[in-house]
């Protein structure tokens, strides 16, 4: 018997307003909603599927009475595959993301960003394929 990673929670003021950014981000679409709570994904889940291989997890915005008072200690790691790492930067703040210094100064490889409630997230190299 074993267990799969099935979904990541996510506590938040605003399920809504915060999956509908996650869902332009990944282009996952709302699953299930119920009150104070929205899950997303790139699939619908169902018990066959998830016995029969590991499937990418959902995301489930909880709401909750408290805020954010610290940086994450688990964040998501997300990368562009059809632009340029700097364009995804460029669409994500459009989107209602803002860059976020999280103290480990520059040189990095990766931007760290903050979704609308301040959850830090970081962008990584773009998989899009190289024009050379």
């Amino acid at each position: 018997m074993t267990s799969r990673f099935a979904e990541l929670v996510i506590d938040c003021h605003d399920p809504e307003r915060l999956a509908a950014f996650w869902c332009e981000v990944l282009d996952f679409k709302v699953i299930e909603r119920a009150q104070g709570k929205v899950e997303i994904g790139s699939w619908v889940p169902t018990v066959e599927e998830v016995r029969a291989r590991q499937m990418p997890p959902t995301l489930v915005f909880i709401q909750v009475p408290e805020g954010k008072t610290v940086k994450n200690r688990l964040h998501l790691d997300v990368s562009p595959i059809d632009d340029s790492t700097d364009n995804e930067v460029t669409r994500l703040l459009g989107l209602g993301a803002a860059k976020v210094d999280v103290g480990l100064g520059s040189g990095r490889s990766w931007v760290v960003m903050a979704d609308p409630e301040g959850n830090e997230f970081d962008v990584m190299r773009t998989l899009a394929p190289s024009e050379s």
